[in-house]
């Protein structure tokens, strides 16, 4: 359900994008200058990101790569509430409203991506899962450091029984 309003809206950003390029111009114009893939053309960037937003959202639903897919449409929801509800620069009270409410919307699903992004579906994480394999293999060492001095203490008590017993 989370996926989507990202690939309808994707879907037609990307065959529209003159419906939505006036109001994401500052706000491509600002990302194109600290993130050099991001074009400086207005309607090309939105293009690009309805077309982010589809393939992403699309493999959400189907739940390919659902960690990653939430990730990116997390990273690219930012850049596309701030281009696209500015309510604090509305004048309007109406349309100030409109707009807060669809920024905060936007805001939720923002949440929403990002617990999907960080569920491992019952799985442990990456993070415990490096984590267990260190403390796994600082045991597996100590048990053979252990092993190793029993078995050097049993070779030196074997050798000095050896010179003890007659040759024969």
């Amino acid at each position: 359900m989370l996926a989507a309003i990202f690939i309808v809206q994707g879907f037609d950003t990307l065959f529209r994008p003159e419906r939505v390029s006036p109001r994401a111009e500052p706000v491509v114009r600002r990302l194109a200058e600290f993130v050099p893939p991001v074009p400086a053309e207005t309607e090309q960037a939105v293009r690009v990101n309805g077309a982010i937003h589809l393939v992403a959202g699309s493999l959400l639903a189907v739940g390919r790569l659902p960690r990653l897919s939430a990730l990116v449409l997390a990273a690219t929801l930012v850049p596309t509430t701030l281009a696209g509800h500015r309510f604090w620069e509305s004048k309007d009270k109406q349309e100030r409203e409109q707009q807060r409410i669809a920024f905060m919307k936007n805001m939720s699903m923002l949440g929403g991506l990002l617990i999907t992004a960080a569920d491992t579906a019952g799985r442990p994480s990456l993070a415990w899962r490096g984590r267990n394999a260190a403390r796994s293999a600082r045991r597996d060492v100590a048990l053979a450091a252990r092993t190793a001095k029993v078995s050097g203490k049993a070779g030196a008590k074997a050798g000095r029984l050896s010179s003890h017993l007659p040759v024969g």
